[in-house]
């Protein structure tokens, strides 16, 4: 028995907007066996509509204005793809006030907002999908809200923003200095002309805020995440750390702690044989570890026209198989039902407990090294290794690298503040968490 397509309305013609349109139209059988109806994108916003684009709009009615697309009675589906933050919110509200269900890809929006919406939501009876917000194409969200429903997440740790990952890629295999892979990462697409976002580890800890609100059942919290960018990581930092047996790359790690939950974005030291430490370019990757199942690894693209849309697919299908559904079956939004989000606190990252790799910049002179070495032990900080380089020519300083056995971060603090403060230590030193992630 043939059935309506269920219409669907797209606020964005951009990357992903276009990608998600030629990916309904070439699946577009696939799709609906798997939907149980066609899904058809009848109507559109986009900033400029007689722009070219990627996709075909023959059968699609165009408009400048967003609005008109959530308040068209004939949409049961809103697809929001325009990105930012409070427009992008108002309409969402608006589209499920009007009893539209939503499907988006705003990071951003569900870390800040996602709370108000799911409520909303709720409210009005309708789902909304956010596969897309985290990781481009990998199903990480389904994995942690579904996949593994029966486990305890003890941690999560992944490399969720492709940017970074090219820049700290470039700087190992090629050599080349942050500034110039950067400018590179800009020419090729990767990164935006205002960067900030990619390498402050701003967009990394929106997704954070999602994965982890998913896996330990809390609400989202993205005020709390720890975030710490890459732009201080030097060439000097990665050839180093490739000495000593690592590679850096930036992380985003969610894990149970003594007193909360850790939520923390940084630069991080991990073994050069670990899973994620050989994940290169702008691949993304998420490791999970829970009981009973232990660690698990999602692969994949992690932006993109075609991954990204691939999960706002994902997302309109799941949509429109829930159209049978009474609301309160539906897969809870963070994994938990509302009533069951837990109020454990978020941990400091002052009570953190890792190992650390140290770069200071050191008189060449006798008994440095001991005074060093001594405040470290005074701070309960025992060293696993020390490399020493041979001063440039004609330098009075020569770079100290040392690294440690885990320590609480508090402890850390304290050390750094008395060793920077020492008359032959010139400069701030350079501390990147190291993890095993074991």
């Amino acid at each position: 028995m043939a059935l309506d397509p269920v219409k669907v309305g797209v606020l964005g013609l951009g990357t992903v907007g276009g990608g998600t349109v030629n990916l309904l139209e070439r699946n577009r059988d696939e799709i609906t066996r798997r939907a149980g109806r066609p899904i058809d994108i009848v109507h559109a916003a986009a900033r400029h509509p007689d722009r070219p684009r990627t996709c075909s709009t023959e059968n699609i009615r165009l408009t400048f204005d967003a609005f008109e697309v959530v308040d068209d009675p004939t949409i049961e589906i809103v697809v929001e793809l325009i990105g930012g933050v409070d427009l992008a919110r108002e309409l969402t509200l608006r589209a499920i006030e009007n009893g539209k269900h939503v499907v988006t890809a705003n990071k951003a929006m569900i870390a800040l907002h996602g709370n108000e919406i799911f409520t909303k939501a709720r409210e009005k009876g309708v789902s909304v999908g956010f596969e897309a917000a985290v990781a481009g194409g990998i199903p990480i969200i389904k994995a942690l809200r579904e996949g593994l429903v029966g486990n305890r997440i003890e941690w999560l740790a992944g490399i969720i923003n492709g940017t970074g990952n090219f820049i700290l890629t470039e700087m190992l295999y090629a050599g080349r200095a942050f500034g110039e892979v950067l400018a590179e990462a800009q020419r090729l697409g990767y990164a935006e002309a205002d960067p900030t976002f990619d390498v402050e580890g701003i967009d990394a800890a929106h997704k954070l805020t999602i994965l982890a609100s998913i896996a330990f059942g809390i609400p989202l919290q993205f005020d709390k995440v720890y975030t710490e960018g890459i732009g201080q990581i030097s060439i000097d930092d990665v050839a180093y750390a490739q000495e000593l047996g690592y590679r850096i790359k930036h992380l985003g790690i969610a894990r149970r702690e003594v007193d909360g939950i850790g939520l923390r974005v940084h630069p991080t030291l991990l073994p050069e044989r670990q899973l994620l430490a050989n994940v290169d370019g702008v691949m993304n990757a998420v490791m999970v570890s829970a009981d009973p199942v232990g660690p698990t690894l999602y692969y994949g693209a992690g932006a993109g026209a075609e991954p990204t849309a691939s999960a706002v697919v994902a997302d309109l299908v799941d949509v429109v198989r829930e159209f049978t559904l009474e609301p309160e079956n539906r897969v809870p939004y963070l994994a938990f039902h509302s009533h069951f989000l837990s109020d454990e606190p978020i941990a400091p990252v002052e009570s953190v407990t890792t190992a650390y790799y140290l770069r200071l910049e050191a008189q060449d002179e006798p008994g440095v090294l001991a005074e060093v070495t001594r405040i470290l032990s005074q701070a309960g900080i025992s060293i696993e290794a020390i490399v020493q380089k041979q001063p440039a020519a004609g330098a009075e300083t020569v770079p100290v690298i040392l690294l440690t056995h885990r320590v609480l971060e508090a402890n850390m603090n304290l050390a750094c503040q008395q060793l920077e403060a020492l008359e032959q230590v010139h400069g701030s030193i350079t501390r990147i968490r190291v993890e095993t992630l074991a």
